[in-house]
């Protein structure tokens, strides 16, 4: 499985004392589950999620980026946890713990928590697998490998007898292979911070920055590429959302009417994505004008793109990059919001779709290893305390539109769940449509936003709010 990547590799150097990089999901289940049953399903599949089998192996004296190794002792059962609650009103509070607890990187790094008490014959697991592992993509792929479509588990191939084992490099290979990389970092940084420079108006800070667009050219010339169309400033305001987080988590979930969004879309040209950062900017504004702290400008988000290729899907790690976009809260009448947003998107998108998507790469490849694992935490504060990079994450993951079961219990919904950080903020909306729904999980940092629930109850608002401007155009 080879070496991480420089991104990957980010996401363990970025975790602190405050910030933890893995995603995780809750996935509400009708049916009864038992922990032995859980277990011996993902035994029977685990071949089928690679990255659930592999643990770092560590380059000595931390001179280069980890390696990928499968784990000679790993065992299933010891990842996979149980739990009762009192009462289901207590999921949230037990999940957003969970959530704000590091995985222990001596071991694969994932864990599972199967969650009873929630009554009416249902369960919840709430599984977290660590972001130098997997992305959207290729972690939806995992949990496609342990569901079934009907509640009678189908039959899976055991691996192959002959699959070769993945296995890191010696401690000399490795101290080698370090060495050699020490002698190439400087070209390779320039040729890297080359690259980002060329997509310099399309980041976070830099993108607000005056001449932002004319530098971008200008590296863009240099690389012998063409020009792109200037992008609207991308210089993220400071809310209550953004600064130094704490290590304490609050989570919020619930779903929407898919049949809503696209309802609305349809009567708006707009896709579904579209109509999810219009319910966003919304919120949004509603809360941020509940706590009197609305900007004049825009809030700007960050949104996850995959660029996994089909032969990418044979690989652990991440392939993903980022659309930064304003979000239309400055917009006070909703259906003016509805036009800002797409224009807004088909900007970010049109210029996306052009470049090289590569910059968030680029940038995690321009410091070496050893520099970039100790000063990235420390760079992320200051980042966090001098100026707000984005004001949030906003991610929209597609699933299946089907029923699906786990271990013979019917998945009801599942909340998907993200990453909070210094430089991108105190809150993470993350949202995945599934069987005519579309579930949110929200993530934040009480210090940040002490009511998260008032950011559930203001998306369905803004969602009804759009669903009767439809209404309105359907009858005319």
């Amino acid at each position: 499985m080879g070496q991480l990547t420089a991104l990957d590799a980010q996401f363990l150097s970025t975790e602190s004392d405050t910030t933890v990089t893995h995603v995780a999901g809750v996935a509400v289940l009708d049916g009864s589950v038992t922990r032995e049953r859980l277990v011996a399903l993902l035994r029977d599949r685990v071949h089928l999620a690679p990255p659930l089998r592999m643990r770092l192996a560590d380059v000595p004296f931390g001179l280069d980026r980890p390696y990928w190794t499968e784990d000679d002792d790993f065992d299933v059962a010891d990842h996979v946890h149980e739990s009762t609650l009192r009462h289901e009103d207590e999921l949230a509070v037990h999940v957003a713990r969970l959530h704000a607890r590091k995985l222990d990187r001596s071991r694969p790094l994932w864990e599972m928590h199967l969650i009873h008490g929630l009554g009416e014959g249902r369960v919840a697991v709430y599984t977290k697998v660590h972001h130098a592992a997997i992305d959207g993509v290729s972690g939806s792929e995992i949990l496609g490998a342990f569901l079934d479509l009907t509640p009678e588990q189908r039959q899976v191939e055991p691996p192959s007898a002959d699959t070769p084992r993945a296995k890191a490099p010696n401690s000399a290979e490795m101290l080698a292979g370090a060495f050699g990389r020490m002698l190439a970092q400087p070209g390779d940084a320039v040729r890297s911070l080359t690259r980002a420079v060329a997509d310099l108006d399309a980041m976070p800070v830099s993108g607000g920055l005056p001449g932002a667009h004319r530098l971008a050219s200008a590296a863009r010339r240099l690389l012998g590429e063409k020009p792109l169309p200037p992008l609207p400033s991308l210089a993220a305001p400071r809310t209550p959302f953004n600064g130094p987080i704490t290590r304490m988590r609050t989570f919020a979930y619930g779903s929407i009417a898919l049949s809503d969004v696209k309802h609305v879309g349809r009567s708006f040209g707009m896709s579904v994505n579209d109509v999810v950062m219009t319910v966003v900017s919304g919120a949004l504004r509603s809360w941020l004008e509940e706590h009197a702290a609305l900007p004049g400008q825009p809030l700007v988000a960050a949104v996850p793109v995959s660029v996994r290729t089909a032969k990418g899907h044979e690989t652990i790690g991440n392939q993903i990059s980022a659309m930064i976009t304003p979000l239309a809260t400055d917009v006070e009448d909703p259906e003016e919001r509805l036009s800002a947003v797409r224009g807004l998107m088909a900007t970010a998108k049109r210029r996306f779709a052009q470049s090289r998507t590569s910059w968030l790469n680029d940038l995690c490849s321009v410091l070496p290893a050893p520099i970039a694992n100790l000063a990235t935490p420390h760079l992320f504060r200051l980042a966090g305390k001098v100026t707000p990079g984005v004001n949030l994450i906003v991610s929209n993951v597609p699933g299946p539109q089907l029923p699906l079961y786990l271990c013979g219990a019917r998945l009801m919904a599942y909340y998907p769940m993200s990453v909070l950080t210094d430089v991108t903020g105190g809150l993470s909306i993350t949202c995945l449509s599934y069987d005519g729904s579309l579930d949110f999980g929200v993530v934040a940092c009480p210090a940040r936003v002490p009511d998260v629930w008032r950011i559930m109850d203001h998306l369905r608002e803004a969602m009804a709010e759009l669903v009767k401007l439809a209404d309105a155009v359907d009858v005319e």
